[in-house]
């Protein structure tokens, strides 16, 4: 058998992933971190990228309606250990309870970036010129 070489996470890792998000999103669900920011903040986790160990949970957020998402990651952070132990219920399955980070997701800010660079009028002159080439 031929192993992949790529750094690509397998499917464990991308199975275990979303079901430490799941966990993780519960208990901010239930509102079980007594911290006055993360009570009143609305947090959307997109994806959680687990190591190849499964130790390490690294949860990509974005907090809803706040301008500062440094203030909110750094709370997250803060509670971490609380958090790792109330998702204990849900992963009872897994051998290590991953320790987990609480990162920006940025990602939306990068497809807000190349939406504007595809709508600027130097790239709709270059497609438009594209198509008329098409045409002969």
């Amino acid at each position: 058998m031929v192993r992949a070489t790529s750094s690509a996470p397998s499917q464990r890792m991308l199975r275990v992933g979303e079901q430490v998000r799941a966990a993780i999103t519960q208990v901010l669900q239930r509102g079980e971190v007594r911290d006055p920011l993360l009570e009143k903040t609305v947090i959307s986790i997109s994806e959680v990228r687990m190591s190849p160990d499964l130790k390490h949970a690294t949860a990509y957020v974005t907090p809803l309606g706040v301008k500062d998402h440094d203030v909110v990651i750094e709370a997250l952070n803060r509670n971490a250990k609380f958090i790792r132990g109330r998702m204990g219920s849900q992963l009872r399955q897994m051998k290590y309870m991953p320790d987990v980070r609480f990162r920006d997701d940025t990602s939306f800010d990068n497809y807000k970036k190349i939406d504007e660079l595809l709508r600027s009028p130097e790239v709709s002159r270059d497609l438009s010129a594209d198509d008329g080439e098409d045409d002969k």
